[in-house]
């Protein structure tokens, strides 16, 4: 208390500094600074700012409150921190009362010193919340749904050609706004580690789009110099928002920068590669072959560290690694994914699994840790209600999820877990990101 105290003391200070600053004439006066320019709001990356017709031209300071709105939109509000009234406002309920839980992780974001107890196993306490992007289904198969790493904010693209993003409220999920890719049905989609950009990747072309969400420009990155493949279409961003590693056919793999979007260097496995995963500290990343065999590559010397065969792998379709660096899970088209620690990965050639998961029937084609690796995700795109929760450590599946007799997944084609799993969400072929709440969680 001691140290707020005299944190607000210096603010004081500052602030009175401020104003005697703020009293002084300046020392330098610009007359073109003071001339009225004025934007041409036609240009195609300021139509979407356009409130009417009649605003063919804006000047540069109601450009600069237009794209104040726009930033605030995209974050889902003014960011608590800039608040002050808010900040305020908010200490004084949180001394008052004690509201419903479910609302009062609505009313927050931001980490909490002490750590939840950890995740008990067999009945997961959620509720089922209406679809994240309720406000506009998709048109057909949700290609991604993947939360904002740090706004109370969702995204989902499909084939519909369309990218929308949501405000999670588990109430309503306004829609803050949508971007149409013209014949370009979206592969996948995934926000930069910033959360400025979504990048798009099509499923029949050599290009992909860069989405910015502050500007509101949409930029087509026509040819990597260096990467010969008829199309671009998976890909993996590293997590320290360096890299982009696009997945090539004949086992190549094209590790781009982020920041120039040009290579940087090519690595081949045997065979075919099938899925990526760059470990939490971006140092390696693991590839999956369709061969079912697991390559270990240095992301600095892009070198190959080791390989090691995945146990009873007929075909390699999907991977994970866990954001605690502790497990990676390999799911093959037998349906049964197996989890592995990573020290033993790194050691050995025919490491044993910790677990083999064996609940589903087809292809796993989906894994994915929460970010408290409490929880590993499995799905098959290839058969209704084909998604099942696994408890770590006690490698057991929770049992009231699906919901038994009750059709609502359909064929789960992607999921995600918000930040700090709070929620849970998984894309369907009908269009939905149907959205569940994560009673034991209480953060986003």
């Amino acid at each position: 208390r001691k140290s707020l105290q005299t944190d607000s003391s210096d603010s004081e200070v500052e602030n009175e500094a401020k104003g005697t600053i703020l009293s002084k004439k300046p020392a330098w006066v610009d007359e073109d600074d003071e001339a009225e320019e004025n934007v041409d709001m036609t240009h195609r990356y300021r139509r979407d700012f356009m409130k009417s017709d009649a605003e063919k031209t804006l000047t540069k300071k109601k450009l600069k409150r237009r794209l104040e709105e726009q930033f605030q939109r995209a974050m889902g509000g003014i960011p608590a921190w800039a608040d002050l009234e808010n900040r305020k406002k908010s200490k004084k309920t949180a001394s008052d009362s004690d509201s419903d839980e479910d609302d009062d992780l609505l009313r927050r974001t931001g980490n909490f010193i002490s750590n939840s107890e950890s995740l008990p196993r067999g009945i997961l306490k959620l509720k089922t919340c209406v679809p994240a992007n309720q406000e506009r289904l998709a048109d057909g198969r949700l290609a991604t749904v993947q939360f904002h790493p740090s706004a109370q904010v969702v995204m989902t693209a499909g084939h519909d050609r369309s990218v929308s993003l949501f405000q999670v409220d588990g109430i309503r999920n306004p829609r803050i706004q949508s971007i149409y890719l013209e014949s370009f049905p979206i592969y996948k989609a995934c926000f930069s580690v910033d959360g400025e950009q979504v990048i798009a990747t099509g499923t029949h072309h050599k290009l992909f789009f860069v989405y910015d969400m502050m500007s509101g420009s949409i930029t087509p990155i026509q040819k990597v110099r260096g990467v010969d493949e008829r199309f671009l279409r998976n890909f993996e961003l590293s997590p320290d928002g360096s890299f982009m590693l696009v997945t090539g056919t004949s086992g190549y793999l094209h590790l781009l920068s982020m920041k120039t979007k040009e290579l940087i260097s090519t690595m081949k496995v045997n065979g075919r590669t099938t899925a990526s995963a760059f470990t939490p500290d971006s140092s390696k990343i693991y590839s999956y072959s369709k061969e079912g065999e697991v390559f270990i590559w240095d992301v600095r010397s892009r070198k190959c560290l080791h390989k090691f065969e995945d146990e009873g792998s007929l075909e390699g379709k999907c991977i994970a690694v866990s954001k605690n660096n502790q497990y990676v899970a390999c799911g093959s088209s037998s349906g049964v994914v197996n989890l592995y620690t990573t020290d033993v990965c790194l050691k050995e050639t025919h490491p044993k699994p910790v677990k083999a998961i064996m609940n589903l029937v087809t292809s796993a084609t989906c894994v994915t840790f929460n970010p408290t690796t409490e929880i590993l995700a499995v799905a098959s795109r290839e058969t209704d209600e084909a998604v099942k929760l696994v408890h770590i450590p006690s490698y057991t599946v929770f049992s009231n999820f699906p919901v038994f007799r009750r059709k609502q997944i359909y064929l789960a084609q992607s999921m995600d877990f918000s930040p700090r799993s709070g929620f849970f969400s998984v894309g369907n072929n009908k269009g939905k990101a149907l959205l569940f709440r994560l009673k034991h969680y209480s953060d986003f």
